[in-house]
């Protein structure tokens, strides 16, 4: 699977689309403090479903598109740390189609 270089926190995403827009107005239209917004815009707090679903209400594009920026720079950002746990890959053993289906 390829994986995006580096991808952008959602934050960075998000101050694009709400360029133009006083921060404090737009927290308030979504229903957040400015605080709240002001640390995702900052990349120091992430997207979480419900913020998705409130982008998805006041910008008219997708939860699916925020909550998958997250995933993508969350899972971006793990893959970076240098003391990962080195895992083993286990493979299942092969099971016939008819094993599978009970027959």
């Amino acid at each position: 699977m390829t994986q995006m270089f580096n991808p952008p926190h959602p934050g960075e995403i998000l101050s694009d689309w709400i360029e133009g827009i006083r921060i404090m107005d737009f927290a308030e239209a979504i229903g957040v403090t400015r605080v709240t917004l002001s640390r995702i815009l900052n990349g120091h707090a992430s997207v979480t479903p419900d913020i998705a679903i409130r982008l998805e209400e006041a910008l008219g594009t997708s939860r699916e598109m925020w909550t998958g920026l997250q995933s993508s720079f969350d899972l971006w950002k793990e893959a970076q740390k240098p003391n990962r746990v080195h895992v083993v890959p286990v493979r299942r053993p092969e099971i016939g189609v008819l094993e599978l289906v009970g027959a």
